[in-house]
C-alpha cells in the first residue's frame, strides 16, 4: 500500500529500531527508555464486518492491543452448532489497525474456561513465530510481548499452538492492519471479511452441535465454507450496506486453513486490487486469488442500486457450502448503466427433460412435531425451492407458478409428493395461469420431502395440513 524499493525498506527498519531505541542486552533485543516517551493508545479492536477508523495522526505511537482467548459453541448454521475457538469471541478475530512505525504492546489472555493453551502468530510481525513463540498462554493465564510495525499491508493473525491446523479450523484467525505513513486513500464505507472453511462430522446443513473432524480436514474436503464463520453471517438482515454513489473498500482476508479464494463480487468491478494485501495495485479485475494464510483489499464505486452478491467463485462453494454475502446499495436508478430486464417472452426450443438435483444436506434430526416439521420444512425450502418459487411463495410469473394459494397444489398433496419425487415436465394450469417448463426431481430425504411440504401447506394463507414421511414412502413405491 506504499511504494517502496528494497534499499529504502531495510534502511527504514534500521531507522525504526534507532527511534524505538531498541539496544541489546544479553544479545536480546530490548527497547530503551526512548521508546516509553511515545504517546500512549489503546487500539480500537471491532467485530466483523465492522473496521475501526482510519488513523489520522502523523506520528507514531505506542499501541496496546489486548486479546483474549475463549472456546465458545455458537451458530455455523441455522440448526448446526459448533464449538469454536475464538480470539474476542467471535470468528473472524478483532480486525486490529495501527500505522506503520508503532510500537505494539500485546497482550494475549486465555480465558480460564478454556480447555486448549493458545497462542498468536501475527504475520505483520518481524520475528520469530510472528509473535508465537512469546504469546504461549494457558487456559487462566496472560502472555505480553512486544513488536515494531516495520512493513505496511493487510496481514492475517491466526493461532500456531500445534496442531496448528485444527486451532485455525476451529476458528483461530482475523486481520490486522498497518497503515501506510501517509495513509490510506480516504473512502466512504470500509468492511471486513474473512473466509474459512470448517470440516464437520455430519454433511452440510446436518443438524445438531457438530464435532471438527480431523480426517476431512486432512483430506481438505470441506462441509462448509463461509464468510465470517458463519452460513449467513453477512446476509440478509446482516447484509453490508452503501448508497449508490459511495466508494467502498474491502479488506478480504482467508483464513483457510487449506483452500485458497477466487472472491467475486456479482455485478461489480474492482476498480483497484492491492494485490494479497501489499502495495501492488491491479485495476479493472473481476476476481482475486487469496492464498491460505493470505489477504487482498479491494475497492470499487458502486453506481446502481440493487443487492450484490459476494462468493468464492469456486462456485459450489458459494451455493452449496456457504460461501455467499451480500452488499446492499440504495439509491436511485441509472438506466443508462444498467436497465433492467427489458422484454420477458416464452422460449422454448426442442429437447429438455426431467433433471435431478441432489439434496444439499441431509437432516439428521426428525421432527417431533408439527411446528418443528414446519421450522425443519422452511431451512429445506430456503436451500432448494426459494430461489424459483420465491421467499413468499409467489413464484415468477410466467417462469415459475406460484405455491401460495396454488390450486394445483392445495387439490391433492399426493400430487405435491409425486413432483417432488420424479419431477414434471409440460403445461400444468395453476390459478387459471399456464405454466410450460421443468421441474426438476429434487433429491430429498423422505423426511425433508414431508417437512417442506407441510411447511409450504402452512405458509403465506395456505390452509394448512401435516405431510408424514410414511406418506412420501408410500408414493416413492406407488
Amino acid at each position: 500500500m506504499i511504494t517502496t524499493n528494497r534499499f529504502k525498506k531495510v534502511n527504514a527498519k534500521v531507522a525504526a529500531l534507532v527511534v524505538a531505541g531498541m539496544t541489546w542486552v544479553m544479545g536480546v533485543p530490548t527497547f530503551a527508555a526512548t521508546d516509553l516517551e511515545l504517546p500512549v493508545e489503546h487500539a480500537t479492536l471491532t467485530v466483523a464486518p465492522i473496521v475501526p477508523p482510519p488513523i489520522v495522526r502523523d506520528h507514531p505511537a505506542k499501541v496496546i492491543v489486548t486479546l483474549e482467548t475463549i472456546e465458545k459453541v455458537g451458530r455455523l448454521s441455522d440448526g448446526v452448532e459448533y464449538t469454536f475457538w475464538t480470539f474476542g469471541g467471535q470468528v473472524p478475530g478483532n480486525f486490529i489497525r495501527i500505522r506503520e512505525g508503532d510500537h505494539v504492546e500485546f497482550n494475549l489472555n486465555n480465558h480460564p474456561s478454556s480447555k486448549m493453551p493458545h497462542n498468536i502468530d501475527l504475520h505483520a510481525v518481524t520475528g520469530p513465530g510472528g509473535g508465537a513463540t512469546s504469546s504461549f498462554t494457558a487456559p487462566g493465564h496472560s502472555s505480553r510481548f512486544s513488536f515494531k510495525a516495520l512493513n505496511p499491508g493487510l496481514y492475517v493473525y491466526h493461532c500456531a499452538t500445534a496442531p496448528v491446523g485444527m486451532h485455525i479450523a476451529n476458528g483461530m484467525y482475523g486481520l490486522i492492519l498497518v497503515e501506510p505513513e501517509e495513509g490510506l486513500p480516504p473512502v466512504d464505507k470500509e468492511y471486513y471479511i474473512m473466509q474459512s472453511e470448517f470440516y464437520t462430522k455430519g454433511s452440510y446443513g446436518e443438524e445438531g452441535l457438530q464435532p471438527f473432524d480431523m480426517a476431512k480436514a486432512l483430506s481438505e474436503i470441506p462441509d462448509y465454507v463461509v464468510f465470517n464463520g458463519a452460513v449467513g453471517a453477512i446476509a440478509g438482515d446482516n447484509a453490508m450496506r452503501a448508497d449508490v454513489g459511495e466508494s467502498v473498500r474491502i479488506f478480504v482476508g482467508n483464513g483457510g486453513p487449506n483452500l485458497v479464494s477466487s472472491f467475486h463480487v456479482i455485478g461489480e468491478i474492482f476498480d483497484k486490487v492491492y494485490v494479497e494485501g501489499g502495495d501492488m495495485v491491479n485495476h479493472h479485475v473481476q476476481s482475486t486469488l487469496i492464498p491460505a494464510g493470505g489477504s487482498a483489499v479491494v475497492e470499487f464505486l458502486v453506481d446502481v442500486p440493487g443487492t450484490f452478491i459476494l462468493v468464492d467463485h469456486s462456485i459450489f462453494r458459494a451455493f452449496n457450502k456457504g460461501a455467499l454475502g451480500m452488499l446492499k446499495i440504495d439509491g436511485d436508478e441509472d438506466l443508462a448503466v444498467y436497465s433492467g430486464k427489458q422484454e420477458d417472452s416464452v422460449y422454448l426450443p426442442e429437447g429438455g427433460g426431467i433433471q435431478s438435483i441432489a439434496e444439499r444436506g441431509s437432516v439428521s434430526v426428525k421432527a417431533k412435531s408439527k411446528e418443528e416439521r414446519i421450522l425443519f420444512g422452511e431451512r429445506t425450502y430456503a436451500q432448494n425451492c426459494m430461489a424459483c418459487h420465491q421467499s413468499s411463495g409467489q413464484g415468477i410469473p410466467g417462469a415459475f407458478p406460484p405455491l401460495a394459494g396454488s390450486d394445483y397444489l392445495l387439490s391433492s398433496p399426493n400430487r405435491s409428493i409425486d413432483v417432488l419425487l420424479h419431477g414434471l415436465s409440460g403445461e400444468i394450469v395453476v390459478g387459471g395461469q399456464s405454466y410450460n417448463g421443468v421441474m426438476p426431481a429434487v433429491q430429498l430425504s423422505d423426511e425433508s420431502i414431508a417437512n417442506v411440504l407441510t411447511y409450504v401447506l402452512n405458509s403465506w394463507g395456505n390452509n394448512g395440513g401435516v405431510i408424514l414421511p410414511e406418506q412420501v414412502i408410500e408414493r416413492r413405491t406407488h
